[in-house]
């Protein structure tokens, strides 16, 4: 029986307890920093303020206290949102077995360093000195925790350049309606996972101004193609952006209405204030908001034209109309469609 901690207690972390859970071979514990959240999961079975009406398995277990949960863990799951990462695993360092495996299920970018969260985890972990490498894997792909926690079928992937953590996830995590498929491109991965938050704010923009199928199709499709120069720029595949943590998760979070992205972008087009939109979401976390900085940054450090980007990063960080922003990419210079 494997034991499997999970740091962060958000829907898609709880999600993520619960088909762990649901095996029955494995122990799983789940760090929560609210102290309501851990009394909730042990005492009524249910993440009553992240993920309400999905039934916790008896096989999981809450706690506030990260030494106690990550104790003997074999595989460490990072759920935490991005901005906290560095600074958990700053705390989670000195209680890190030597052989724990540790999965990064964030998907974002760190800013101001614009690293992905598995360098982040790595840069923290070798200040460790007593410890060789660390062994860190990405799990990306479409995957509403909503829906995976009741049992959709679901496939996302693994990604790392350690065989053995691959075939080692993707057995311990695979179940009859979790399919885990492996891939070792893990900038691409990672960076797939990161940027489509960012393009599903702006589909939601177009929902919000009323705008129809046609301009949403046009975004989704460019904005694709900007994901994979800036993950090509970066040492990544072309073919992963074609994969589930490219173009599956992309669709799934441009359209899928548990998006947390997208719903951000249709208040926005509606005329919302980004304060009021994260204040009414009750600490729910819409990752693209804070993705949206560091991938202009790292596009830019890269020489990487990303116009749609650009422009979602101009309405959440300077306050520009949605409608002129729109007007702006669709004014943009004839280009070539395989070009920029």
């Amino acid at each position: 029986m494997s034991e499997i901690a999970i740091i962060g207690a958000g829907a898609w972390g709880t999600g993520l307890a619960i088909v762990l859970g649901r095996k029955g071979m494995h122990r799983v514990r789940i760090w929560a920093y609210e102290v309501d959240v851990c009394q909730s999961i042990n005492q009524k079975r249910i993440n009553e303020k992240f993920l309400a009406g999905c039934r916790i398995p008896e096989s999981v277990t809450a706690n506030n206290d990260l030494a106690a949960i990550l104790s003997g863990a074999e595989f460490i799951v990072s759920v935490m949102p991005s901005q906290h990462c560095r600074a958990l695993f700053e705390q989670m360092r000195p209680f890190i077995g030597p052989e724990a495996m540790i999965v990064s299920a964030t998907k974002g970018i760190e800013e101001g360093s614009h690293l992905r969260m598995s360098e982040v985890i790595q840069q923290v972990l070798r200040d460790n000195k007593a410890r060789g490498d660390f062994k860190v894997g990405a799990l990306s792909g479409p995957s509403f925790a909503q829906e995976v926690a009741r049992g959709d079928p679901t496939a996302i992937t693994i990604a790392s350049d350690e065989d053995k953590l691959l075939r080692t996830v993707q057995q311990t995590f695979s179940d009859s309606a979790f399919r885990v498929y492996t891939n070792s491109d893990v900038v691409g991965v990672e960076l797939g996972g990161a940027l489509k938050n960012i393009i599903a704010i702006a589909a939601g923009i177009c929902d919000g101004l009323g705008l129809g199928h046609n301009s949403v199709a046009a975004l989704i499709t460019r904005g694709l193609a900007e994901m994979t120069r800036l993950v090509v720029a970066c040492g990544g595949r072309a073919e992963t952006m074609a994969g589930l943590a490219g173009l599956g998760d992309l669709v799934l979070t441009c359209t899928g209405g548990l998006s947390r992205n997208r719903s951000v972008g249709a208040e926005l087009g509606r005329g919302k204030k980004l304060s009021e939109i994260i204040q009414g979401m009750h600490g729910m976390v819409a990752e693209g908001v804070f993705t949206t900085t560091a991938a202009v940054g790292l596009a830019r450090a890269r020489g990487v034209e990303m116009p749609i980007t650009e422009q979602m990063h101009a309405i959440l960080h300077d306050g520009k109309s949605p409608k002129e922003a729109i007007q702006e990419l669709m004014a943009r210079t004839g280009k070539s469609e395989s070009g920029t």
